[in-house]
């Protein structure tokens, strides 16, 4: 499946003459998967971990976003893939448009798969996700470390998907996730209040 079919739920849910939200160019994968968390202050503020699988962002909303804490299993739900360029977004989505609110990044960076099969053996990170259980660790400016995503709910009759994000017991667990009207943005340092004040009112 190639890029513009897996944003063609992405695309049909933005109009982009209204939000300034990337369509997305088919940039170009680098040498190393990337990994973004923003904070979304939507109708409820959230915060959305997306990881780069292939030419696209896989994306889940985490209300309470990233722990650094191994016992706290932080719910995730998946959302639509997202373009690779939404890496760098930041700004004010408008009024009426889906998802409309403000938009910071919180971190970024690159992340390593680790995934196995029973017997060990490296694991296709798509296939991991498919499989529902994938693990990988963080290399970004204040999340560092293993976490795992495993899927407990596949969307069937008792409702949507669902998973958990879970951070790995172990040593360097790094940040997690601050308050969100607190927190700044890893690409310039402004909070989700600067950013609507800079540019444009906050939808309601």
């Amino acid at each position: 499946m190639g890029e513009r079919d897996r944003l063609r739920e992405y695309h049909g849910k933005r109009d982009f003459d209204r939000t300034g939200e990337p369509r997305g160019t088919g940039a170009a994968p680098g040498p190393e998967p990337r990994f973004v968390v923003q904070i979304h202050d939507a109708r409820r503020m959230h915060f959305d971990v997306r990881l780069q699988v292939g030419d696209v962002l896989r994306s889940w909303s985490v209300p309470r976003g990233p722990s650094a804490d191994p016992r706290d299993k932080r719910l995730a739900v998946p959302t639509e893939d997202h373009p690779l360029e939404y890496e760098e977004f930041e700004g004010v989505i408008p009024r009426g448009e889906y998802g409309g609110g403000t938009v910071i990044v919180w971190d970024h960076g690159t992340y390593e798969p680790l995934s196995h099969d029973r017997r060990g053996r490296p694991l296709d990170f798509a296939e991991s996700l498919e499989r529902g259980h994938a693990t990988f660790r963080l290399r970004g400016a204040k999340l560092r470390g293993e976490y795992a995503l495993t899927r407990f709910r596949d969307g069937g009759d008792d409702g949507g998907e669902a998973w958990l994000l879970v951070r790995a017991a172990q040593q360097g667990a790094g940040r997690g996730a601050p308050d969100p009207r607190r927190a700044r943005s890893a690409r310039t340092g402004r909070t989700l209040a600067q950013v609507t004040a800079e540019d444009g009112e906050r939808p309601r």
